[in-house]
Parts: structure tokens; sequence; C-alpha cells
């Protein structure tokens, strides 16, 4: 009996079913058994076609409608594991097992059902997690093919945050992704760019056919609010997942750089600490020891960030980004771009798997994007390839690059030999 027992229960931890199927219930038994195989045959399926053509797989995993197929799978066959664990130590007939035996039988079934069901459950809810999260977050709208080889990101750093009123793009980059190697461009523009141009088709070409002039001092960040106080130049944003005044952006760095954009993502401060917080913070290589303060006078740093090696928390490298003692905006375009880089580096597919419904969570909370569900696949691999690659800088900054006296043909030209990495970004001044 003893050994029919540990059979049994090997069985049911193998195959659930099979021990039904040698002891029980028969047709419950075949149920077990078939579904079982079944379940095996797609997750071999799943690998074969990860190992031959991930991105199919990547597009799987973020579908809504897979997602819901996966959770109730995962349900089903934790289910499954408990009702064929009891039914197993019911015809394991413990109590006509020796006792010194009876513990140590129990216990491993018991075991086993713990660690199989506890997988299948967590499975449930990371599937039921990524649905909500991807349907949240991002739009349902239909694929874009790349522009010249590239997809173009427009990233906006809002300044919304609790001690603030409204929100400004108080940090602008463009990451310029080549669809084909993943090899990314990562462009940092001053806030306080001036004398912006536009495209002939941009709404912004009407008001300001020779560049943005609002009298005083016009800088890009500025026509994030314009965009939103004209709303008509605009009237299919909201339609398209975005707002007037992303949209009055995006122009903006189109005619900036010369290109076309295809997507934003918009991220406020408090989200950008959580969703670092969610990662398990990031790792910088910090090139000089730096002061964590406002720039307010008389303010004095509260803490400083070492140079070297250092793991900084959600809090630490939201200060790290946007501090200005003793500094400037430019400097500080460098540190945004090294965090962005670093936040890209924390991505990876195990951080995420075991940290996802944190990850979720927090970009439900603090991510707008246009970018559509339907293009998650392809950048994820994309992303994935860009991890292996170096990252190409161009930062925007004086003296190659003075933001008050701005020479677009020259940024244009600087961009263009980025992308075919023919040049090294310029360094910012001190």
């Amino acid at each position: 009996m003893r050994r029919r027992a540990w059979w049994l229960v090997a069985l049911n931890l193998l195959i659930p079913g099979s021990a039904q199927l040698l002891a029980g219930n028969r047709r419950l038994g075949k149920f077990g058994v078939v579904t079982t195989f079944v379940l095996w045959g797609l997750a071999l399926v799943l690998l074969v076609l990860y190992l031959v053509w991930p991105v199919a797989v990547y597009s799987i995993a973020s579908n809504p409608l897979a997602l819901t197929v996966a959770q109730i799978a995962f349900v089903i066959y934790a289910v499954l594991w408990v009702v064929f664990t009891l039914d197993t130590l019911r015809l394991v007939r413990l109590i006509r097992i020796r006792p010194i035996a009876r513990g140590f039988v129990a216990g491993v079934a018991i075991a086993g059902l713990v660690l199989t069901a506890g997988v299948s459950s967590y499975g449930a809810m990371v599937a039921g997690s990524a649905r909500s999260a991807i349907s949240t977050i991002f739009e349902s709208s239909e694929y874009t093919p790349p522009v010249d080889g590239r997809y173009n990101i427009l990233l906006l750093g809002g300044d919304a945050g609790p001690d603030r009123e409204g929100l400004r793009p108080d940090s602008l980059s463009l990451a310029s992704v080549d669809a084909q190697t993943g090899a990314t461009v990562l462009v940092g523009i001053p806030r306080n760019l001036e004398q912006v141009r536009f495209s002939a088709g941009s709404p912004l070409y009407g008001p300001f056919p020779n560049g943005y002039d609002c009298g005083d001092e016009c800088l890009i960040d500025y026509l994030y609010t314009y965009g939103q106080e004209h709303p008509e130049l605009y009237p299919d944003a909201a339609k398209h997942g975005s707002s007037p005044g992303i949209e009055a952006m995006r122009d903006s760095v189109e005619g900036v750089l010369g290109i076309t954009i295809q997507y934003f993502v918009l991220i406020d401060m408090q989200g950008f600490s959580d969703l670092i917080d969610a990662l398990g913070g990031i790792t910088l290589d910090v090139p000089e020891r730096t002061p964590l303060a406002a720039a307010e006078p008389g303010a004095e740093p509260f803490a400083w960030v070492e140079t070297g090696k250092q793991h900084l928390d959600g809090h630490t490298a939201l200060w790290y980004a946007r501090s200005r003692y003793e500094s400037n905006d430019f400097a500080r375009m460098s540190r945004q771009r090294d965090v962005q880089e670093a936040i890209l580096r924390e991505f990876t597919p195990t951080n995420v798997l075991l940290k996802f419904q944190q990850v979720a969570e927090a970009g439900k909370e603090v991510v707008k994007t246009n970018i559509p569900s339907v293009m998650l696949g392809l950048f994820v691999e994309l992303a994935s390839k860009a991890r292996k690659l170096p990252v190409t800088r161009l930062e925007l900054v004086p003296p190659e690059f003075p933001p008050g006296n701005p020479d677009y043909d020259k940024i244009a030209a600087a961009f263009a030999k980025a992308i075919s990495g023919e040049t090294p970004s310029p360094t910012p001044t001190p």
C-alpha cells in the first residue's frame, strides 16, 4: 500500500488524472489527462514559436483577448490540480499505510498541490493584471509602419505633482528606434528652445508661419499650454488618445528635427518615481557628486548622490534627474537621459515578470500614450534588441546648439548623422 500510494501521488504530480485512470474514476481521469496534454501541447507550441519567431509570442502575450484565454486556462488548471490531488489522497487510502509513512505521503501530495496550483493561480493573476494594464494604458488602434525604417517616439516628462497645478512638459526627449535592429538614438531637447519652426502641414504653421513667436520669451514647452488653450487646432486629439497640448508638442519636435513622430509617451513626476520603485530601483554610474535640492533662493541640499555606481530608488532618481542646485538645464538634461537609459536596462523579462503587478499598476496610474496594443509585441522585441546595443545620444545643448538662436538645419543634419551612427553626442556645458 505504501508503494502504491507513492506511485499514485507521483503520477498525479506529473500528469493530473493519471492516478484516476489507474485506480479511480476513469472518465474523470481521462478528462484530466487530455486537458493536461492539451495545455502541454500549447506550451510546447509557444516555446517553439518563441525560438523561431519571438515577436509572435510577444504579440500574443500583449493581446487582451489572448490574455483572457490564458487567465481562464490557468484557473482551470489550478482547479484541476486541487480536484485531482484531493481525489488522489482518497485513492491512496492513507489509513491503510503504515503510520510512519502516512505523514510523508500526505505532506508530499499537499506540497505538490501548493506548488502547482499556486503557480497556476499566479499565472492567472499576472494574465489578469496584464490585460487590465494593457486595456487601460494602450490604444486599440491599428498597426503603424515605420517611417524611413524607424519608429520615432516622443517622450514627455510632465511636471504635474502633488505640489503643482496643471502640467507642463518639463523634460523633452525623442527616442528614434531602428525598426530592424532596435538601435536607439535618444535626443535631448531643451525646454527653453526658442523660435521653433513648424512644417507646412501643421496646425501651428498657420498662427506661426515663421516659427513660434509669442512676442516675448517663447520657449518650446510653452506650446503645450498653447495647444491646451486652442483645442480647435486639434479637434480629433482626444479621439486618438492624445490632447491638444501633446499634439502641439509633437508638431514642434517634428519641426525641430524634420521628422515624423508616430507615438508619444507622457509620464508625470510622481509616476516617474512610482515606476522606478516598481522596477526595484535603477543603477547609475554617477560621473560627479550631485546635490539634491530645489532651485529656490536659499535652498540647501537635503542629500547628495555620490560618484560611482549607485542604486537609486524612485524618489532619489527623480530628484537626481530634476535637481538644479548649482547646475543648469543642460546638465540636468544629461542626467535625465542617464536615468532613461537606466530604466530601459531594468526592463528585462525576468525583472518585469517578477514585479509585474507593481509595474502594471504604476503604469496604469501614471503613463499616457497613443501606442496601440497591437504594436506591443514588436516594441518588446525591439526593446530586447536595444538592450544589447549602445544607445546613441544627441543633446541639443550649447555651445554647438544655442537654444536662444537655434540653427534648425544644423539640428536636422546632426540628427540625420546620429541615426546613421556617424557622430557622437555633444557633451553638455557644465
